[in-house]
């Protein structure tokens, strides 16, 4: 395929690109996004073997390389549960590390091109940023993947000095960036990989697992910044406007989401939520307050009395697998002319959009699945909310308590409803490590149980009703 076939199908490929992040930002064009995603790749990658002059063998290579790719894919996608997204994608995000940190190292043992003078120094530039982003991607993605997975703890490590440490490390980096523009040396690259890998190893242990989706969303920024580095030094302009639009669109992403919970990015990279976890839940728990519990039969009455429910699922519901029967409850509810709405927080889930896509899985209209900001003023004319294993997200210590971990998040403000029925099986804290005072608020009741047994019989008895 001669070059300007291939630069027809780069262009192709990247206004598919453009396309895909354009549906995916609603659910109802967000299947079409992903067609256009599908195509855009194909496309590239056909493009991409028909424009390379590598012989058969080469090719074969290619072909072996993409349907082993293939087969795991699509293992990962038959294997790997809706609650488990979000550990997948940050293990995604350190493949694209470790691969912007191998081909950096091939393209300085093996350049494709030989380069002399200001060029050659740009390339090396590009290497060594290259490298260096990616190692840190490879490993931050890693910690985050164990936080989110529960291998490793989700309170943030914060060693004396930390800061002092980071800055000690980036200096390292700029010296060793210098003396490998100045020789060229490999020793040099490996070293920086090093201290690279170990700084994201740092920098993510010492943030709190309550931020871990913004730090999702940055990793994915970070891949894609390393993806368009190795671009420039591979000359390809597919993979150039590619890693930008990945590594832009997770910078917006991650300030949209800090945004929402009320954070500045630095503070998030600094250290955040979850760093003194269950500190301020000592301060909550009084021995005056009770937890009062609730029924299925005492919570169906109260559902079918309702004339306004509004349900808040959470992470809790995802790990249940309760969506499906939430779903079939909303339906019935409505159909007895009862108003339901759900309502979203942007970090709901760990990851943003997850509960969107579980309610979509459930069937649930996309027309009153809410986010936060358009549904906080209708709590006070509420008469039922249903809390399904949500946690942090309903918490008002984040708007009443100065001194809680996670003060000055924008919560759902759940406790101002006539009545909230919260499923939970116990007492714990969140994933931020904070305990919640709405579990014992006089308008509150606690369902607990599993939530999927509990939804399975709430369904149960509102037919009965």
């Amino acid at each position: 395929m001669g070059t300007g076939f291939v630069s027809v199908a780069y262009v192709l490929a990247s206004v598919l690109f453009i396309l895909s992040l354009g549906g995916l930002s609603h659910q109802e064009s967000a299947r079409r996004g992903n067609l256009f995603g599908i195509a855009g790749i194909v496309i590239a990658v056909g493009a991409t073997i028909a424009g390379v002059n590598i012989g058969i063998g080469g090719i074969s290579t290619i072909v072996l390389a993409l349907v082993i790719g293939s087969i795991a894919g699509l293992f990962l996608a038959n294997k790997v549960e809706m609650t488990q997204m979000p550990q997948l994608v940050a293990l995604l995000h350190s493949f694209v590390g470790l691969a912007a940190v191998l081909v950096g190292f091939s393209g300085h043992l093996e350049p494709l091109i030989a380069t002399s003078g200001a060029e050659h120094s740009i390339k090396m530039v590009e290497i060594f940023l290259g490298i260096f982003i990616g190692a840190i991607t490879f490993t931050g993605s890693l910690i985050a993947c164990g936080k989110l997975e529960g291998l490793v703890s989700s309170s943030a490590l914060t060693l004396p000095g930390r800061h002092a440490m980071n800055l000690v490390a980036l200096g390292l980096v700029v010296a060793l960036g210098a003396w490998f523009l100045e020789t060229g040396s490999l020793s040099a690259l490996i070293i920086m990989t090093c201290v690279a890998s170990v700084l994201g190893i740092h920098l993510i242990l010492a943030i709190g697992g309550a931020d871990m989706p913004v730090v999702v969303s940055m990793l994915n920024s970070y891949s894609g910044w390393a993806a368009a580095s190795i671009g420039f030094m591979l000359g390809n302009d597919l993979l150039i406007v590619t890693g930008a639009l990945v590594g832009s669109s997770g910078a917006i992403l991650s300030y949209i989401m800090c945004r929402a919970m009320n954070r500045s990015f630095m503070s998030v990279i600094l250290g955040g939520f979850g760093q003194t976890s269950g500190g301020s839940g000592a301060a909550v728990v009084d021995t005056d307050m009770t937890v009062q519990e609730s029924s299925i039969e005492e919570v169906c009455e109260e559902l079918a009395s309702a004339q306004s429910v509004i349900i808040v699922p959470g992470y809790g519901m995802a790990v249940a697998q309760a969506q499906s029967a939430v779903g079939e409850i909303t339906k019935l509810l409505r159909d007895r002319g009862i108003m339901v709405r759900f309502g979203i927080h942007p970090v709901a889930g760990r990851l943003p959009g997850h509960m969107n896509v579980l309610l979509a899985e459930a069937k649930v209209p996309y027309d009153i699945v809410l986010e936060m900001d358009e549904l906080n003023d209708d709590f006070p004319t509420t008469d039922v909310v249903l809390v399904i294993g949500a946690n942090d997200t309903v918490n008002p210590s984040a708007m009443d308590d100065p001194n809680s971990p996670i003060a000055g998040m924008p919560v759902l403000e759940v406790w101002k409803a006539a009545q909230v029925v919260i499923l939970k099986r116990g007492m714990a804290s969140g994933y931020a490590g904070v305990d919640n005072p709405l579990f014992f608020k006089d308008n509150s009741r606690m369902l607990f149980g599993d939530a999927k047994d509990s939804v399975d019989k709430l369904l149960g008895g509102l037919r009965a009703v």
